[in-house]
């Protein structure tokens, strides 16, 4: 899964605990990759819990959970507030799955030297 703000891949971390944040946007989970993460602003997009205000966020099983307060269920999120256009809105909205074909299409191309 590519980071929801810039379209970053995730690689395997070297030893450690990942530097990749989740949330959830629009009812989806999406990934925040570490260049993202520089400013606030990346924290206010995200959907926030209705009862204690985190952005840790994580959908498990189709329903959205609050890993803070552990509350589960409908109702749970409040609405992101309003932000700046994201690269990928300017760019026109390329979906992640479109981006992912396109990028293992070239892979299989250089693979087998078909251009």
């Amino acid at each position: 899964m590519p980071c929801y703000r810039c379209g970053a891949r995730q690689v395997d971390p070297v030893r450690g605990p990942s530097l990749w944040k989740r949330g959830v946007q629009a009812g989806a989970q999406v990934l925040v990759c570490p260049e993202c993460q520089h400013g606030p602003e990346w924290l206010a997009e995200l959907e926030h819990c209705a009862r204690c205000g985190s952005e840790q966020l994580a959908r498990v099983l189709g329903e959205t959970v609050c890993r803070s307060c552990g509350r589960p269920g409908p109702g749970l999120v409040t609405e992101p507030q309003p932000t700046a256009e994201l690269p990928e809105q300017r760019a026109g909205g390329v979906s992640g799955a479109v981006g992912l074909s396109a990028e293992v299409a070239e892979a299989l191309d250089r693979i087998f030297h078909r251009k």
